[in-house]
């Protein structure tokens, strides 16, 4: 993430380098080409920012999402699972939005779906 980070300012040394130096040299007679080619710097770095933001950011978060779904999707009473709140226990029903988990002296408990966060060997 650091190397990202370092990227993303030599990037922006470059660009602001870039933009310094045709400030400095600007003898274009055309001020609309001027206008359009003082903003490219900025337009260049607003999209590497958004593809480094989207990188690292929105796509890891929906491929866990989807891990997530492809999880809960899967499980069948018998799976042995692991909660957030860190109870280990077998699925002995499971509704649209809860799941009835057995623990290991029988007691039965009511969870959220949501809340299974693991499925462990037996």
């Amino acid at each position: 993430m650091s190397r990202a980070f370092v990227a993303c300012g030599v990037l922006l040394l470059v660009l602001s380098g870039a933009a310094w130096a045709q400030e400095v040299e600007g003898t274009s007679t055309s001020t609309t080409a001027t206008g359009i080619s003082s903003y490219l710097p900025l337009i260049i770095l607003l999209v590497a920012f958004g593809l480094i933001f989207y990188f690292m950011l929105i796509r890891p978060q929906r491929k866990r999402q989807q891990e997530m779904n492809n999880l809960l999707a899967g499980l069948k009473r018998g799976d042995k699972v692991m909660t957030a709140g860190g109870i280990i226990a077998e699925i002995d029903s499971i509704g649209d939005t809860s799941v009835v988990l057995i623990l290991e002296e029988g007691a039965k408990l009511r969870m959220a779906k949501a809340s299974v966060v693991r499925k462990l060997d037996k």
